[in-house]
C-alpha cells in the first residue's frame, strides 16, 4: 500500500532551495534555520524520509569498498532491517553513494537504485547492513518504489525532502499527497538558483492543485503552511 507522502521543505519568499544563499537575509545562521525545519520534521511524525542523490552526497560518508567476491545478491529487494521507527531513503540511480555504516542521522538506510547497478555495489550495501530496492525497468518507477516501501518496510507516512528535481518528479507522477513548507522572512534573489520544485519545461502549473489545510506562525517570523494536493 502506498505511503502518505508529505513534501516537506523550507524556503525564503522567492522559493530558492540553497539555504546558505539566503540565510544571511534572516539575520540568523543557517544552523538555526535548519533546526526549526527539523523541529517540524519531527512533529509531522512520519516513518521515513526520502531524497535524491544530490542531497545524499551531503552526508554519504564512505568510499567504494565492494567485497572481493560478491557472490549471489538479491534483486530487486534486499531487506537488511525491517520494523524500524525511522528510515532514511536515498534515490541513487547510478549507484554512486557509499557509506561507512548502515545508518545516517540515526536512521537505517534504504537505497533506491537503477536496474543497471552492478552486483558488486549491491553486495557492498548488503555487507554494510543497508537495505536496497532495484528498479525492474529502464527508469525507476516511483509508484512501485512506494508500494515496496509499504509492503516490505511497513512505511505508512513518508517525508519527501528534495532536491527540486526529485520533488518535481514525484509531483509529475502524482504521488505527493501533501505539502509542508516553512516560509522564512528572507529573500534570496539570486538568478538561476535552484528552486523547491523543478519539473522541466512543462512545469507543474497545469497538473497540481493545492488547497490550504493549516497555517501556523512559529518563532522568529517563520510561517508553517500545509496544503492538500490534488491533480488535474
Amino acid at each position: 500500500m502506498k505511503p502518505h507522502v508529505i513534501c516537506h521543505m523550507m524556503s525564503p519568499l522567492d522559493g530558492q532551495l540553497v539555504v546558505d544563499q539566503w540565510s544571511p537575509s534572516t539575520g540568523g545562521s543557517s544552523d538555526d534555520l535548519v533546526a526549526e525545519y527539523d523541529r517540524v520534521h519531527d512533529e509531522l511524525e512520519c516513518d521515513a524520509w526520502i531524497a535524491g542523490r544530490a542531497v545524499g552526497e551531503e552526508f554519504a560518508d564512505g568510499e567504494p569498498h565492494p567485497p572481493s567476491d560478491p557472490g549471489e545478491v538479491q534483486r530487486p529487494v534486499h531487506v537488511a532491517r525491517a520494523g524500524a521507527d525511522d528510515y532514511a531513503i536515498l534515490i541513487d540511480e547510478g549507484g554512486k553513494l557509499h557509506w561507512s555504516g548502515p545508518e545516517t542521522y540515526g536512521a537505517p538506510i534504504i537505497m533506491v537504485l537503477g536496474r543497471d547497478v552492478g552486483d558488486a555495489h549491491l553486495a557492498e550495501l548488503a555487507a554494510d547492513g543497508i537495505s536496497y530496492i532495484v528498479a525492474d525497468g529502464e527508469t525507476i518507477d516511483l509508484a512501485e518504489v512506494l508500494d515496496t516501501l509499504g509492503k516490505h518496510f511497513g512505511i505508512k507516512r513518508l517525508l519527501l525532502e528534495g532536491g527540486g528535481r526529485t520533488n518535481g518528479t514525484f509531483f509529475k507522477a502524482g504521488l505527493v499527497d501533501e505539502v509542508s513548507v516553512l516560509i522564512f522572512p528572507a529573500i534570496g534573489g539570486r538568478s538561476n538558483s535552484p528552486t523547491l520544485f523543478e519539473a522541466g519545461d512543462d512545469g507543474l502549473a497545469d497538473h497540481v492543485r493545492l488547497s490550504m489545510s493549516a497555517n501556523e506562525m512559529r518563532r522568529n517570523g517563520v510561517v508553517h503552511l500545509r496544503y492538500a494536493v490534488s491533480y488535474a
